[in-house]
């Protein structure tokens, strides 16, 4: 049984600018970013690299359209490495950048998961959520098949994976709120897996942990409070990234695709939709095992009972960002039928790690609980 991937070798800088220096930027290099991150903790280093910036090419998350739309012009560049510096929309693309030879989208995944790495990838993380720096996922909207779907393979794991605490400190707090919360989905999936190890849980229980006590510090002291915790949220994601990996993610990020696709709710916010509601169906078929550990895990960090602790859990992450019910993003009760049937047909990879199976019937009660 495979243990822990860690693929990357991993760095930590205090400042863009020592990053920069060490990895010696050329004309050779091709930056994906978002012009309002480039700016303010690049633009007057004069790095002579190849600059994209993915705004320019559409906004939200990634799609098929944009990414075909950057690999082109990407092309153009024949540039040797791609430094991702960004969050997940960029982080995605910029694996798909490294895998491609020219093809597009559709192309890619038709071949995976046997890619071949084509240039040189390094990730720069700016938000504290995807753990995307340390994977071999690339998560992209479909938008011919209407959901969201995993590019997964192993030539797409970042060679370098770097974090600078300094690239979060100009995040919007809804931001902030949404991707750190996706942290925290990931390390309660990854722990809950039938693939879970002793090192993945290492990393998950661990940013479990750091998540849960800065967000009670936040609620506790402002939303300012956060700014010194950056660099403890930037060790969180990355610990569950590791978690999730390897262990991977399952029906909480399966039943949030779809919601995500259709309505491009940000990631993050559809996935903490659906997060206690998919834990509360576990509960309902398993009381015993993994999910028991966690429990009591949670009341420990919440101090409360273990009968209360999604009560608790929801009432705290609700102070940083509140949930919504499903209509409240256009959702309708039609989609409903359409949606559980999508995840039990197209999101396989991910039910698969399902803490305990989950048939069409079950997911569509989880839809209509939340709607």
């Amino acid at each position: 049984m495979v243990e822990i991937i860690f693929k990357p070798t991993l760095h930590q800088f205090r400042t863009c600018l020592e990053f920069a220096e060490e990895f010696q930027l050329t004309a050779q290099d091709l930056i994906l970013t978002n012009e309002y991150i480039y700016q303010p903790y690049f633009g007057q280093m004069n790095l002579g690299c190849h600059v994209l910036f993915q705004e320019k090419y559409g906004s939200g998350e990634p799609t098929d359209v944009m990414a075909d739309a950057i690999l082109a012009d990407a092309a153009r560049t024949g540039c040797k490495r791609v430094v991702a510096i960004g969050g997940g929309t960029v982080i995605d693309i910029a694996k798909v950048l490294a895998v491609s030879d020219g093809e597009g989208v559709d192309a890619l995944y038709d071949k995976a998961p046997n890619l071949e790495k084509k240039r040189e990838l390094v990730i720069l993380p700016t938000t504290c959520g995807t753990g995307s720096e340390v994977t071999n996922i690339s998560i992209m909207a479909r938008t011919r098949l209407g959901t969201k779907l995993g590019l997964v393979s192993p030539a797409i794991y970042a060679d370098h994976a770097v974090l600078i605490p300094q690239l979060l400190e100009g995040l919007p707090f809804g931001v902030f709120a949404a991707s750190s919360i996706d942290a925290l989905v990931h390390a309660v999936e990854s722990a809950l897996s039938p693939k879970a190890t002793p090192y993945t849980k290492l990393f998950g229980y661990k940013a479990i942990e750091m998540i849960i006590r800065g967000y009670q510090k936040i609620a506790a002291e402002g939303r300012e409070a956060r700014i010194p915790l950056l660099e403890d949220f930037l060790l969180a994601s990355n610990y569950a990234g590791l978690a999730f990996g390897t262990a991977g993610c399952a029906a909480v990020h399966a039943t949030s695709y779809p919601l995500g696709g259709k309505y491009h709710v940000p990631h993050g916010e559809s996935n903490y939709a659906m997060f206690t509601g998919v834990l509360k169906a576990y509960m309902e078929l398993k009381q015993d095992g993994e999910i028991a550990v966690m429990n009591r895990y949670l009341a420990d960090l919440l101090d409360c009972g273990v009968e209360a602790v999604y009560d608790k859990l929801e009432e705290l992450l609700d102070q940083i960002l509140p949930k919504k019910p499903l209509h409240e993003y256009g959702m309708t009760k039609e989609d409903i039928d359409e949606f559980a049937h999508s995840v039990i047909t197209s999101q396989g990879r991910l039910m698969a790690n399902n803490f305990v199976p989950l048939d069409e019937d079950r997911v569509r009660r989880i839809y209509t609980e939340l709607f």
